[in-house]
């Protein structure tokens, strides 16, 4: 797709919905200058920002990568960033539920709160802090969040789902039975987090460093791993049909777990150790074993 092409397809449809560059770069949490830059050509959005701007702009994914230029004629926007939505009355001695979606959390202190489950979707969250929050179950939809400290809080069932995610600490977060879906995670902490049962589905996930977490039943599914490292151990984890890039496992141990990936040249295992299993599994997908030892041997 050319980039002057693409530009175009997103004015027309801008317009179409009578939408300013400023009121589109609103309800995809970017600035300004960015949607002109797409406009004029100089750039083109990623497939997570295309993804949401054709939601925004109500056309289907097919209209960037066709030929025709004119929007169907029943394109409508999405709902605007501001919502109008009130909370149910309670009814006795029932608690009172926010829904806290649609809005713009910035340098929010949430920190030590309870019961913060309610949901937090298509919200843009930038340096807000969570510390020793209780978000047991929370739902993060289309969400951008970025620059936010998470650690000591408890996310247990949580889900962090099509969100951004940059620069946020999950530091001695209780992560258990958390599921990422389709999000794209960069330069996050999560030493020493609780990952226990842990998914991460079609995500991009750069940058990351896991030392001291617990990955007991994590499991990575077609997602992209880019400069992580691992310094922890992982037992009955699974990388299913992931690609991993600049990984590095580094004193870390690794048990029953599984390797399902197209290539692992590009893996380093610097003083780790493994079981036989596991083992086998990492020189059948050809990795470098020269850094692993086994278990007991």
């Amino acid at each position: 797709m050319e980039t002057n092409m693409i530009g175009e397809k997103i004015a027309v449809a801008r317009k179409k919905i009578s939408y300013s560059q400023a009121e589109l770069a609103q309800q995809l949490f970017i600035s300004p200058q960015a949607v002109g830059k797409w406009e004029r050509g100089e750039s083109v959005p990623d497939l997570l920002t295309t993804t949401k701007l054709a939601k925004v702009l109500g056309v289907d994914l097919n209209y960037f990568a066709g030929e025709n230029s004119v929007p169907p004629a029943d394109a409508k926007p999405a709902a605007p960033i501001v919502s109008t939505d009130s909370p149910a009355a309670p009814k006795g001695n029932e608690k009172l539920t926010w829904n806290m979606s649609r809005g713009n959390w910035v340098d929010a202190d949430l920190s030590g709160l309870k019961g913060l489950h309610d949901k937090f979707t298509s919200s843009n969250i930038q340096r807000c802090k969570f510390v020793g929050a209780e978000m047991n179950g929370v739902l993060l939809k289309d969400n951008n969040i970025e620059a936010c400290d998470f650690s000591a809080s408890q996310i247990s069932n949580g889900r962090f789902d099509n969100s951004h995610m940059v620069d946020n600490n999950f530091t001695d977060c209780l992560l258990n039975n958390t599921a990422f879906d389709n999000c794209h995670i960069k330069n996050c902490e999560f030493s020493g987090a609780d990952l226990s049962g842990g998914v991460f589905k079609g995500c991009s996930l750069q940058k990351i460093t896991f030392e001291g977490s617990v990955l007991d039943r994590a499991c990575f599914t077609d997602t992209h791993l880019a400069d992580v490292l691992f310094s922890t151990t992982l037992k009955n984890c699974v990388f299913e049909n992931s690609a991993l890039s600049k990984v590095t496992f580094q004193n870390a141990t690794l048990l029953n777990t599984f390797f399902k990936c197209k290539t692992l040249k590009s893996v380093r295992f610097i003083n780790t150790s493994a079981d036989r299993i596991t083992y086998e599994f990492l020189k059948n997908a050809r990795a470098d074993v020269s850094g692993i030892s086994l278990v007991g041997e």
